[in-house]
């Protein structure tokens, strides 16, 4: 795949945006557009926030060969290992572009001049002008729009996210990703609490979609909100937790201890997959594809997601637009709720996380 990328600033520093395509190589195609205002910043910020939009987008969609076609001397050099980064913004920057790129197994940076980096100039000068409320934008209709402080507009597709409750596993804080174990009788009354607690929120009822991850412990939690409202539950295999391979059912200190050198790079790169497993960043981008397919199937609507500590992780990553290491640093209890709520215009916000009021009562 192609990704074609830039960025710009009206000022440097100043109002500053990005644009990023990704194209299908072989036909030209463009597969993905993104685009988006980041308030105030330099050029050379705005490129690489271009340059990391088109990365993330060309990961979702499974590419392996990867040319980064941009018109920024100053990345394509830097992001090739020619030219050193001194700027500490750049250097955060391109740290987590170099995340990124080590998922594609051949990428390749390349310079073209200004004139044949149309598209994603565009798109950057059109979330800029979106930005300063000067035209209607990529993905932004040109009537006026309802105003939050936020920026997005529309209505958003709200996710309810439910962590399961308690299994044996979890008592024992053992790795817990494919195998099948069921509810602890504390297990079943978090989840009959969450039920509970759900059932009586806007937008839940017999209607709602209610998704669980194939897993029984999810499943199992996900029916009693069901038999609570009257609806179903519909099982999602994209919501399935972290393979964890080797490590399945072993508590942390006997990974670590059984794979020393190993467990510790997992435990700072989201790229790396557990031994027999998979990573966190290959789980993100299929969970990264039920958002999508949940969102172009129930827009505008409430949604109840039930799963596990990864996959609801995810979903808030992308709900913050945040980097990888929110994975280390966000806890979740069991049977915890936390809401995101993803607009069509391609904004989001997170408005609760973590909330285990429901089990206190």
């Amino acid at each position: 795949m192609i990704i074609e990328a830039d960025g710009g600033s009206r000022g440097n520093p100043g109002p500053a945006g990005y644009g990023a395509v990704v194209l299908e190589a072989a036909t030209g195609e463009v597969l993905v557009e993104r685009a988006e205002g980041i308030g105030v910043a330099t050029n050379n910020v705005a490129e690489y926030q271009g340059l990391l939009a088109g990365l993330r987008a060309a990961a979702e969609l499974g590419a392996e060969s990867v040319e980064v076609r941009m018109d920024s001397k100053l990345v394509v050099e830097q992001m090739s290992g020619r030219w050193k980064i001194k700027h500490p913004a750049l250097q955060s920057l391109a740290l987590e572009a170099q995340k990124l790129a080590r998922q594609f197994p051949r990428i390749r940076y390349v310079w073209i001049p200004r004139e044949r980096n149309t598209r994603a100039d565009r798109l950057a000068n059109e979330a800029m002008d979106a930005q300063a409320g000067t035209g209607p934008g990529k993905g932004r209709r040109a009537e006026p729009q309802p105003v939050r402080w936020t920026g997005a507009s529309g209505t958003p597709t709200r996710f309810l996210l439910l962590r399961h409750g308690q299994t044996a596993l979890s008592v024992d804080r053992r790795y817990s990703g494919h195998g099948e174990v069921p509810l602890t009788e504390v297990g079943v009354g978090q989840a009959k609490s969450a039920a509970d607690r759900l059932s009586t929120m806007d937008g839940v009822g017999p209607g709602t979609p209610i998704v669980s991850s194939p897993l029984g412990r999810a499943r199992q939690t996900a029916q009693f909100l069901a038999d609570a409202v009257g609806g179903s539950v519909v099982v999602h295999p994209g919501l399935i937790e972290t393979d964890f391979g080797q490590w399945e059912g072993l508590t942390f200190a006997e990974a670590a201890a059984r794979d020393p050198q190993l467990h510790r790079e997992w435990l700072s790169d989201t790229s790396i997959p557990a031994p027999g497993g998979e990573s966190f960043e290959v789980v993100h981008r299929r969970v990264r594809r039920v958002r999508d397919e949940l969102i172009a199937g129930h827009g505008a609507t409430t949604v109840v997601i039930v799963s596990h500590v990864t996959p609801i992780k995810s979903l808030l990553r992308m709900g913050l637009d945040a980097g990888p290491s929110l994975l280390f640093r966000l806890h979740l209890d069991l049977a915890s709720l936390s809401v995101v709520e993803f607009y069509p215009d391609g904004n989001a916000s997170v408005r609760l996380v973590n909330d285990t009021s429901h089990l206190q009562r």
